[in-house]
């Protein structure tokens, strides 16, 4: 017999009376801290490599995801639960590792990327580079979702490398990005990449697109006379017009945070309730927008919610000297926000389920341009809610979930018949 050793964990065994090749497969023992040889057939070692590097998923497979709660072993004896997996922080995208596991666990987006079969044969233009993102985004999925990993974390190289060629350098592994212009930048690529149009829908579209109305007026100049500006209300140019727009997310207004300190000298951090963020959308709120000639007064209101409903919580505004950032906290629950009342009265009608329970929450520490990205996302089939940063893995209480300064949400409406983590 003849042994060959590779690398620190694998050994290749060969046994001329048999003429049989085994792997010999080194593997930790936590309380003895031994190693022990576990014996694989090379056949299946070749294998097992290529599921790992390639992992597929049928159809029984992918509809039994959500209802899983076992633990899966990876080959180097950790335990853990696919999906809610770490992410290699290469230098500095964490911003981007946030949003890849927060798209990772919505339940028909995965399941779109986790067969090859459904975008494989999507035509695209000589010397297009976009559909890169399209095949590295469904690699991604299928790796965080596999239930036989080597290790318990998973590397996103290849899927930011295709970021970073794709965004012609604009998201990069070695600069922090904003995770709403990623998240944003992100969404509207993949779905021109899939062939989506105004008219053609594909996925991403049928996921998180909604519609709203946007009524917008224009006023004249603040210093103009009381007179000039009665006469002016009176011109075309100056009725509000209303026009139809699709969103792929809500953006929410963050009131200005005071500067008063308390006794002790400490910045008071402010508080607001989620639907007084939310009233932008009820129609009849107005909100002034300047631009650098012209003013406008701006409402908004809902005509179509969308199945899986994203919310980005405006953090930071910019000026020419500095980014600065609004630490509210967002007072939300988890489950039952009912948005109903937010839809323009001839649609509501048409939804007959307005309602929507939290499945993922993205959180900005620290300050705008050092700050760092964490996630917090439900694992459907244990009912329960994780944190994850970078290769990080920790369970967390719902409760702790609203103390955050959250960033970015993705929010489920829930369907017939169908119960909140909770159980209501």
């Amino acid at each position: 017999m003849t042994l060959k050793t590779d690398a620190a964990d694998i050994a290749h065994i060969w046994t001329p009376s048999t003429g049989v090749s085994w792997i010999l497969t080194l593997r930790s023992c936590a309380l003895s801290h031994c190693r022990t040889l576990m014996p694989t057939p090379a056949w299946c070692a070749g294998n097992t490599s290529r599921y790992v590097l390639k992992p597929t998923f049928t159809k029984a497979q992918i509809s039994n995801l959500d209802k899983q709660a076992k633990l899966s072993r990876a080959y180097d004896g950790t335990t853990y639960l696919p999906g809610i997996v770490g992410l290699n922080n290469i230098k500095a995208n964490d911003y981007a590792n946030a949003v890849l596991q927060a798209l990772s666990n919505v339940p028909p987006l995965r399941n779109y990327f986790l067969e090859e079969e459904n975008y494989r044969g999507i035509q695209r233009p000589p010397g297009d580079i976009m559909f890169l993102l399209v095949q590295r985004f469904g690699e991604l999925m299928r790796k965080l979702w596999n239930p036989r990993n080597f290790k318990a974390h998973v590397s996103p190289h290849e899927m930011l490398q295709a970021v970073v060629l794709c965004s012609k350098k604009n998201f990069q592994i070695t600069k922090q990005g904003d995770g709403v212009d990623f998240l944003s930048w992100f969404l509207n690529a993949l779905n021109s990449a899939l062939g989506g149009t105004k008219k053609k829908k594909t996925i991403v579209t049928e996921v998180f697109q909604g519609s709203m109305r946007i009524f917008t007026k224009k006023l004249p100049h603040p210093d103009l006379p009381t007179e000039e500006k009665e006469a002016l209300q009176g011109n075309e140019e100056y009725q509000e017009k209303m026009l139809e727009s699709t969103f792929m997310y809500l953006t929410l207004d963050l009131p200005t945070a005071p500067l008063y300190k308390d006794e002790k000298e400490q910045l008071i951090i402010p508080q607001v309730p989620l639907f007084s963020i939310l009233a932008k959308f009820n129609g009849i709120t107005e909100k002034e927008y300047k631009t650098y000639k012209e003013n406008f007064l701006k409402r908004f209101q809902l005509t179509k919610l969308p199945p899986y409903l994203i919310f980005c919580i405006k953090r930071f505004t910019k000026n020419n000297f500095f980014v600065e950032k609004n630490p509210t906290i967002v007072n939300f629950p988890i489950t039952n926000v009912d948005l109903r009342e937010y839809l323009a009265e001839e649609f509501q009608s048409v939804h007959k389920n307005t309602t929507y329970d939290l499945v993922a929450n993205i959180v900005h520490d620290g300050k705008p341009t050092e700050g760092s990205y964490r996630i917090h996302v439900l694992h459907h089939g244990t009912g329960k809610w994780y944190e994850l940063q970078d290769l990080q893995v920790t369970d967390i209480l719902p409760q702790m979930i609203t103390l955050s300064e959250a960033y970015i949400q993705i929010w489920k409406r829930r369907d017939d018949g169908e119960q909140n983590q909770e159980g209501a």
